[in-house]
């Protein structure tokens, strides 16, 4: 008898981890190797929120909690979402869970049934497909390509719903295309869900803070009331906050829905670090103004690689709305020769050239459903990101 589960035959180990991983290798094996893998803001995390950790710790705030979150912490969520999307949750309608993927599994294992959909628009962030699947349940893969901005259409989910639809996942702004909804084009797509009462929507908001030019971020729930009891609204403090380590995740959804996961919460991990859960209050409820200066930051950093990388000739870049990732094309180089012959047949073998070639670390396209596209985490140093972009202009341009 075999001893590992026949449910782990199609699931991988993330990508985006698998990447960095190697990087971290070559870099302590002394490699210079410029690291653009990961997701993870390089700003460190705020004074007041280090405070508010180390006063937990020496106050005695280090025993078990409340299974799905401290009644402080759901009370803080509970206030920035009704501040920042006008939404009004009780705590009952507030979990948390150890970052918010821990939260997305919570709800996929807590709804799914063997043969349930869940309708995921591509490019995705790598772990919704395999996390559906070890909750027993069917990914519905719908492309969205660069033409469209990489945003679902209306008249795509429409075709993409089934009877046995359960879920639609909607990452806005997204990783890894950094796309963002606005608040028409999240109209059209509540318009069609309202249509179909039987389909429910994770609205993964982790990147809200990160929108640029002017872009208004908007929330599914927001922009059509009638789906509140619908939506569970994921967020966290890892990317606006620089608090990945951390691991606090939160959602808003139905009672019914909430109950259902802390069930699952309790029998798992129970829960999340009660000094990480005293850091959140203080990040949701302090001064929030810091967040704006980040994001100009992070602006100016986006600017710099879209202009760089469109300079390249095979490369094509899309200026995103949000988020830290660019997702640019590398379909002008798809064919083309290195200089020992080796012919680049595909994004991964491209992306392959840039980490042995350039010493360029960044992630396939294909990892993210996308084939002929690769992501880059600009959330690092100028200095950085204009020395890799130097890097990869110079190996593409000994492609023949």
């Amino acid at each position: 008898m075999p001893l590992i589960a026949k449910r782990l035959s199609s699931i991988k180990p993330s990508p985006t981890i698998a990447v960095s991983t190697k990087a971290k290798e070559l870099q302590a094996a002394g490699k210079d190797v410029l690291g653009l893998g990961a997701g993870e803001p390089d700003f460190d995390t705020i004074e007041y929120v280090k405070e508010a950790a180390i006063k937990a710790i020496e106050s005695g705030d280090t025993k078990y909690t409340a299974v799905d979150g401290t009644p402080a912490l759901k009370k803080a969520i509970c206030e920035k979402f009704k501040r920042e999307n006008g939404l009004n949750y009780e705590p009952a309608n507030i979990t948390v869970g150890a970052g918010a993927k821990h939260v997305l599994y919570n709800a996929f294992m807590a709804t799914l049934d063997d043969g349930d959909e869940v309708i995921i628009p591509a490019p995705y962030w790598v772990s919704y497909p395999d996390m559906v699947e070890l909750a027993g349940g069917t990914p519905v893969i719908v492309q969205c390509p660069a033409s469209t901005a990489f945003k679902l259409q209306a008249k795509d989910l429409e075709a993409a719903i089934t009877p046995k639809t359960k879920w639609l996942i909607l990452n806005s702004p997204s990783n890894p295309t950094g796309a963002a909804y606005s608040h028409d084009e999240m109209k059209k797509l509540t318009d069609i869900l309202l249509k179909h009462p039987h389909v429910h929507v994770i609205a993964d908001d982790i990147y809200e803070h990160l929108a640029y030019d002017n872009f208004k971020f908007v929330t599914p729930a927001q922009v059509e009331p009638k789906l509140f009891d619908r939506v569970l609204t994921v967020n966290g403090v890892s990317k606006a906050y620089a608090m990945t380590g951390w691991r606090i995740g939160y959602a808003g959804g139905s009672k019914e829905l909430i109950k259902a996961m802390a069930i699952i919460q309790s029998q798992s991990t129970s829960n999340p670090t009660s000094i990480s859960q005293a850091a959140s209050v203080a990040a949701l409820n302090g001064d929030q103004t810091y967040l704006k200066d980040r994001c100009a930051a992070f602006q100016k950093r986006r600017d710099m690689v879209v202009s760089l990388l469109n300079a390249i000739d095979g490369i094509e870049c899309i200026t995103p709305e949000g988020a830290f990732y660019v997702f640019p094309s590398c379909q002008g180089l798809i064919g083309k020769k290195t200089k020992s012959g080796k012919v680049i047949s595909n994004d991964t073998e491209f992306t392959t050239y840039l980490l042995e070639e350039a010493l360029v670390a960044v992630v396939q396209g294909s990892a993210f459903g996308a084939e002929g596209f690769f992501r880059i985490s600009y959330a690092t140093s100028e200095a950085i990101l204009k020395d890799a972009c130097a890097r990869i202009a110079k190996a593409c341009g000994e492609l023949q």
